[in-house]
């Protein structure tokens, strides 16, 4: 009788931790954003995409940006399993010079800190 018992609580042991294992996955199509060469004042916009591909919602809890230069907006809603999202990047290309930048993402996925990077230069108007 203790065997039987023994082996329906490792039983339920196991199972327990199978169930515990699910976990949101974060993966970027790109880590890196190039900007390129672009003239002052130009759209600073661009988009970082990714998907979860875990078996769990992926809540991403905080973006933030190396500098106030550059503004991140992350996704209001838990991304589901299988599909997409993507965290917006603003830059203030009224600063000419290289761009040299991280956005550090924090979530719930398997990896819970990320950081993308954003670079390029800014020209001064008519100037190669």
């Amino acid at each position: 009788m203790k065997k039987i018992v023994l082996v329906l609580f490792v039983g339920l042991l196991g199972f327990g931790l199978t169930a515990q294992e699910t976990k949101a996955k974060i993966e970027f199509k790109t880590e890196t954003v190039d900007y390129g060469q672009i003239i002052k004042g130009s759209d600073g916009v661009r988009v970082f995409e990714f998907t979860n591909t875990g078996d769990a919602p992926l809540i991403i809890s905080k973006v933030s940006s190396s500098c106030g230069c550059t503004i991140p907006k992350k996704p209001d809603e838990p991304i589901l399993p299988g599909e997409t999202g993507e965290i917006q990047v603003k830059y203030d290309t009224n600063r000419v010079g290289p761009i040299r930048k991280a956005i550090t993402v924090i979530s719930n996925a398997e990896t819970p800190t990320k950081v993308l990077k954003i670079k390029g230069e800014i020209k001064a108007n008519g100037t190669k």
